[in-house]
């Protein structure tokens, strides 16, 4: 779904809708990153995914194997996830809380107590979900590196 279709919550079917959003870099997208979403989903009816854009993880000194494009058609394929949407900066989340009617941002444990989430508080609900043992995208890549 575009951008410029997405329902709002006040508009027909979708009124009334619990709305959640979390962020990422999805890459190697894996089974603890399905668990993330899958429980991330159970907390509304409606889950939005702020995926960073190549960019912006460029800013954050990261570099994704898959490109943007690649990671949100892998992302829109998890049947959990209701749309995706570019994470440009770390500005933009009380703006995507307002334009999308967000009442939860979900996040990893890791982001608990972070100013950058925790100041999201005062707009919608903030969880923090335990991220799954043994598994990383970190650890993915140092696996197939060593291999």
């Amino acid at each position: 779904m575009t951008e410029s279709a997405v329902p709002r919550p006040s508009t027909g079917d979708y009124a009334g809708l619990r709305r959640v959003l979390t962020y990422g870099t999805y890459d190697l997208l894996h089974y603890g990153h399905v668990r993330l979403l899958r429980r991330a989903a159970a907390l509304g009816d409606y889950l939005v995914v702020g995926l960073s854009t190549d960019e912006f993880n460029a800013l954050k000194g990261k570099e994704s194997f898959y490109s943007y494009d690649v990671r949100k058609e892998m992302l829109e394929s998890v049947r959990y996830v209701d749309l995706v949407i570019p994470e440009r900066d770390w500005n933009q989340k009380a703006d995507d809380i307002k334009n999308y009617g967000i009442d939860v941002v979900v996040m990893g444990s890791d982001w608990a107590g972070d100013p950058r989430f925790e100041c999201l508080k005062e707009f919608c609900e903030v969880v923090y979900l335990d991220r799954t043992d043994g598994i990383s995208t970190t650890d993915v890549k140092t696996e197939l590196s060593a291999g």
